[in-house]
């Protein structure tokens, strides 16, 4: 049974190479139709049967060069008396399941199985109009696109932590900025945009954000609520945070290009010592290569160019930055050691018994009484230590 299925699917490949050249020439596969239809007075499912088509292609073909659809009408199908069902229902439910429609008719009596069925369905299913993207223009200094990217893991030690990038790109000049981090937590995500300001030493006007957990914390609609601590840093920088439209996937693409582009450009296959190698990698690959390469929209000129253009229109950033620092309560117990993210580090043995607090970026760790300083370390990014 299965060598002769195989010998029937091998002559009906044989057969369509014959007709199309073996090169899927679809005008010879269309005059073929026509000149059985016409000259032979081959039926639809002859036409269909022999060369391996579907008996709607032969039709379309058929109406194309204006043959009656009555002639070319397909036999009756068992399926034929629910089709007016099959179109109401999906015009009240267009994404109902076929295994729920198939589950309706067989309770009114539907004899077939549900593969044809599934085709029938498929063909009768309301199709979602084409949605036209218009490209979108942004003058000087008016917005920046932000954005997590995942990259893998990072071995520290015994410990393997996930490594994230920070990325933040201006959308006239394109021009990138880059960071690494061990976390996607709000802390890191609040030190990328004091480090991207820097950076770039200037702020947009705007920041465009996908739906990310750093940003909106809750979203019905067009209801937002956002970060409180986004809020603050906002206020801080006098930016306005905007979060993009839900499935509008255009008004972030210069971010998502952004990112595809540090993945192939930049990070595949790199080398790199520890997070702080990956990041002084990131920052001259960001400030020479990145700069260098040709401004979209105008190829003779670079980004650099575009961002000098840009550059004496970003709003100007305070003096202080804003703190952008981890701060983590941690209670002490009889021993003189605050546990913080996987590591124990030494407190004065006179804090013991009670809350200190924790202030961490990424290269240090201080451990506070209120307002006092009480011990510093290097911050460990191992386990156990």
């Amino acid at each position: 049974m299965r060598c002769a299925r195989w010998l029937h699917l091998a002559r009906s490949d044989a057969r369509r190479c014959a007709v199309t050249g073996g090169g899927g020439d679809r005008e010879r596969e269309e005059a073929e139709v026509l000149r059985l239809y016409h000259g032979e007075k081959w039926p639809v499912g002859t036409i269909a049967a022999q060369l391996g088509l579907h008996h709607t292609t032969v039709q379309r073909v058929l109406g194309q060069a204006g043959v009656d659809p009555k002639v070319v009408a397909p036999r009756p199908s068992m399926v034929d008396p629910f089709v007016p069902f099959l179109v109401e229902q999906l015009g009240k439910y267009p994404s109902l399941r076929s295994s729920r429609l198939f589950g309706m008719l067989k309770e009114r009596g539907y004899p077939g199985g549900p593969d044809h069925l599934r085709r029938v369905i498929g063909r009768l299913r309301p199709k979602k109009p084409a949605e036209a993207f218009q490209r979108l223009r942004t003058l000087p200094g008016e917005q920046a696109q932000v954005d997590w990217a995942h990259f893998g893991k990072l071995a520290v030690g015994r410990a393997l932590r996930p490594l994230w990038a920070f990325v933040m790109v201006l959308s006239y000049s394109r021009r990138i900025f880059l960071r690494f981090f061990p976390s996607a937590a709000m802390p890191f995500f609040v030190r990328g945009h004091v480090e991207a300001f820097a950076d770039m030493d200037g702020v947009p006007r705007v920041l465009l954000y996908d739906n990310l957990k750093s940003a909106v914390v809750e979203r019905h609609g067009d209801a937002i609520r956002f970060h409180p601590m986004l809020l603050e840093l906002s206020g801080h920088y006098r930016f306005e945070p905007r979060p993009v439209a839900v499935a509008r996937g255009n008004e972030k693409g210069r971010v998502e290009r952004a990112i595809r582009y540090v993945r192939e450009a930049f990070f595949e296959a790199r080398t790199y010592a520890d997070l702080g190698d990956l990041n002084r990698q990131a920052t001259e690959w960001a400030s020479s290569a990145a700069l260098d390469r040709s401004w979209v929209e105008d190829r003779a000129r670079t980004v650099r160019q575009a961002f000098d253009d840009e550059r004496d229109v970003l709003l100007g950033h305070p003096d202080t930055p804003f703190p952008a620092h981890e701060r983590v309560e941690v209670e002490v117990g009889k021993t003189p050691y605050a546990r913080f993210d996987l590591n124990d580090y030494s407190a004065p043995h006179d804090r013991t018994s009670r809350t200190l607090v924790v202030l961490a970026d990424l290269e240090q760790v201080r451990i506070a009484d209120g307002n006092e300083i009480v011990a510093t370390h290097v911050r460990s990014r191992d386990r156990g230590q």
